[in-house]
């Protein structure tokens, strides 16, 4: 029987443990990325998952994966932000991408300039209605 591969070589226990891993770069993204979403999703909770940290409402809403975090045997340059439901997100101008997936939508900051916090303020508040929305068709079931 082949043994599974795993898909990171790297465990941290705890957010600190990530923080202290990554390259100034990332470290520095990351940490403003947490900034802005205990601003405006003060009421989530965040946990790592995957190694990177997920930030969760009634279900999980983003998630932060800087690149030197592998998935894999693939690192990359910068820091993704990621939204679980960006397929319900309102985004005409296509400001996130989208790639080959149909549900995450993510975008990525290579430097700090690359941070539109206005576009990522509106997904963070938008990502928190969705999670509602969300919440309340499941409850319209039972």
């Amino acid at each position: 029987m082949e043994e599974k591969r795993k898909m990171q070589n790297v465990s941290f226990r705890h957010v600190g443990e990530l923080l202290d891993y990554l390259p100034e770069d990332q470290l520095e993204i990351t940490e403003h990325l947490r900034e802005l979403i205990r601003e405006c999703l003060p009421q989530a909770r965040e946990k790592l998952s995957f190694n990177v940290p997920f930030f969760r409402l009634r279900k999980n809403v983003c998630f932060i994966w800087p690149g030197a975090v592998p998935w894999g045997s693939t690192t990359r340059e910068g820091v993704e932000l990621g939204f679980s439901y960006g397929h319900l997100l309102h985004d005409p101008d296509e400001y996130l991408e989208r790639g080959n997936r149909k549900q995450v939508f993510s975008r990525f900051f290579r430097r700090m300039d690359d941070i539109n916090e206005e576009m990522v303020r509106h997904f963070l508040f938008e990502s928190a209605e969705v999670d509602e929305m969300l919440y309340r068709e499941k409850m319209l079931k039972k």
